[in-house]
């Protein structure tokens, strides 16, 4: 299935939230996306987001942006590298 993207964030496309909601999704892994674009997070999703697997357009502020992740929001987005991800897949 392909959602077309027609702004700056996918979360901020209606069909991609339909889909995933359709497909009863609450979890989902974050790789190829900026990190500071996470509309995601105000949706309602638990997140994986894999840090090896995303960027920014700056260091400092993708650094900065992890620390907030993981300090404001460790109840809802969990940081976790690409290896670890596929060393758990099931």
């Amino acid at each position: 299935m392909i959602v077309d993207k027609t702004c700056y964030s996918a979360f901020a496309e209606p069909a991609l939230h339909r889909l995933l909601r359709h497909r009863n999704a609450d979890a989902l892994i974050i790789t190829g996306s900026e990190t500071d674009v996470l509309g995601v997070v105000d949706l309602g999703y638990m997140v994986a987001l894999v840090t090896d697997a995303v960027c920014s357009s700056s260091d400092e502020g993708h650094d900065a942006l992890f620390q907030v992740y993981r300090r404001r929001y460790s109840q809802q987005i969990e940081t976790i590298d690409a290896e670890a991800v596929l060393r758990n897949w099931h």
